[in-house]
Formats: C-alpha cells, structure tokens, sequence
C-alpha cells in the first residue's frame, strides 16, 4: 500500500522476519509486489511467559503461510487464542477466517463485516489476551475501518497500513479520507511524545526504530503533496489522473492507480476546506 520509496526513521537493514521486540514476532507473507512491498506482515505478539498468543493480520488466503504462523507460535510454546485485524484489505485479513478455523480462534475487527464471534474492537478497548496489555488505537484515514495497536511494554505500536516500513501509504479515496489520516498520524504522534513509543511493527516493509521521526515524516510528506495538488489545481490540472501525472512524476507509473486514490481524496480535502 505504498506510493513512495523512502522513509526516515532508522529501518532495520533488510526484510524483518523473526522476533523485533520482546513480544512480537512477524512472520512475512510471500505476497510481496509494488503495493505490498515484501509482503504482509503478519504478527505474533505474547507475554514471554504466557503460554497464549495474539496474531494480527493473518494477511493473504495462503493455507502454507497460515499453517507457518502456528508452527512460529507452538515453537515458541505459545497457543494463538485470538485474532485481530488492523483493517480489511485483502493482503491483510483474507485469510484471516481459514487462519480461525486453524486455530479455533474469535476474529475481532472494528468492521463488522469481518468479525468472528461476538466481539469487536473499539477505540480505549485493551487486548489482555495471556496477560499481555495492547490498547486499540482507532487510526481512520488509509480506510475507515483502520485500527493500530499500542504495545506499551515494549514501547511500541503496530500500525497495519497507517505506516508503513518504506514509502508512505495511501489514503484509499473514498473510504479512506485525508482529514481522518491527518488526525490519525497527530494521534500516532502523541504516543511518542506522550507514551514514549519508538518503535513501528508496521503491516507491510521493516520496523522503524524512530517512531516520532517516522510519524513527523508522515505528516510533513503529507502537507507537502497536498500543496503540490492545490497548486496543479490552481495551474489548470482539474482531474485526478492529470494532476497524478503533474505532481507524482517521480512516483513509478505503477504505482499511479494507488496514487489517484490518494488525489482524489486530497481533491476532497481540499474542497471541504475552501481551498479550491
């Protein structure tokens, strides 16, 4: 879900598979492409002596990486006992009701429509799964549904598709909205300022280590491209795909689709503002 190349904030050297903090360990799906970069990450997070375990983002309908998730778990003498996703796009939760009946988990998931068992997430829920503590951080923007995961022991937070490892993620026009992104890095932000988070497990691409650097990269990019759009407006560039070609020459043309979302929910932005 990326529309750029690189991104501050100290990325760990090369593609991250295995443990990256205490408790939480990925296990990379092998659905890598230009918008997923290496692939999802899927991750195992746990007590370390908890003999329980929650995994999010299960990612592709992929019965070898599913089966793979289990088998990283049980080496580490951990049961997964639930599921959750941080939001619905396919590289993230298709397989996430095969990986529930693998391990005869619940799914929990802020939509609904994606839910297995009674339960959702909501914003202030905390995750106290085998005793580990992780609060629900709503984090709408890339889509409405998108939820990130604050890890306080760790001093981390996982962030699906609202940041990613390398490049900058796409605002998924029209679920997903500029105004809501926005606000969702400020919330981001405020965990590491003000609950001393630094680390990103994010859904796709390495962990970052400079969450703060991270976050303020985010926000600047996007204030950045917004004012490349008002001015491609104000120069003559009224459709998305011309204003794509305007402003995101520098961006693989492969990319271009995912960038036109992103276009048009800054052309929306930017119209709710009075700006053009």
């Amino acid at each position: 879900m990326t529309e750029a190349a690189a991104l501050p904030g100290q990325p760990r050297g090369g593609v991250l598979s295995g443990p990256a903090t205490d408790r939480a360990v990925n296990v990379l799906a092998p659905n890598a492409s230009a918008m997923t970069l290496d692939g999802t990450n899927t991750w195992i997070v746990a007590e370390p002596d908890s003999p329980l375990a929650v995994v999010i983002d299960p990612g592709p309908l992929d019965d070898a990486h599913l089966s793979r998730v289990v088998e990283t778990a049980e080496k580490a003498g951990k049961r997964v006992a639930l599921t959750l996703l941080t939001h619905g796009h396919p590289d993230h939760a298709e397989g996430a009701a095969r990986f529930a009946e693998l391990t005869r988990t619940h799914v929990r998931a802020l939509d609904p429509a994606l839910r297995l068992g009674d339960e959702g997430l909501a914003a202030g829920d905390v995750i106290t799964t085998g005793g580990l503590e992780m609060r629900v951080v709503p984090t709408p923007g890339h889509t409405a549904d998108s939820l990130c995961f604050h890890l306080p022991a760790d001093r981390a937070v996982l962030t699906g598709d609202t940041v990613l490892g390398r490049g900058t993620t796409v605002v998924a026009h029209p679920d997903g909205r500029l105004g809501d992104y926005l606000d969702s890095l400020r919330r981001l932000r405020s965990l590491t300022v003000d609950d001393g988070v630094h680390t990103v497990l994010p859904g796709h691409g390495p962990v970052l280590e400079d969450a703060q650097g991270a976050v303020e990269f985010y926000l600047a990019h996007r204030a950045h491209r917004l004012a490349q759009v008002e001015t491609a407006v104000e120069n003559g560039h009224t459709e998305a795909s011309d204003v794509v070609a305007h402003v995101y020459a520098d961006v693989d043309r492969s990319l271009w689709p995912a960038a036109e979302l992103s276009v048009r929910a800054q052309l929306e932005y930017l119209r709710e503002h009075g700006l053009i």
